[in-house]
């Protein structure tokens, strides 16, 4: 399981996350591709690197209750 984190939160996916929203923002701007296909491209790039917030973000509000 610390493989496949560090494999998924490493250098190497945050280089190919990097390029990909280069590509996509920039096939966007020339019109090849839908701004819907594009956000969606972005969102799933912050949630996989932000999950740790957002789940530790979750725990707080829930145990602050």
């Amino acid at each position: 399981m610390g493989w496949l984190q560090g494999t998924l939160l490493g250098t190497l996916a945050t280089t190919v996350a990097v390029i990909a929203i280069a590509a996509v923002g920039f096939m966007m701007l020339t019109g090849r591709m839908n701004w819907r296909h594009g956000a969606v491209v972005v969102i799933g790039c912050f949630i996989l690197f932000g999950a740790a917030s957002i789940v530790a973000g979750i725990r707080t509000a829930a145990t602050g209750i």
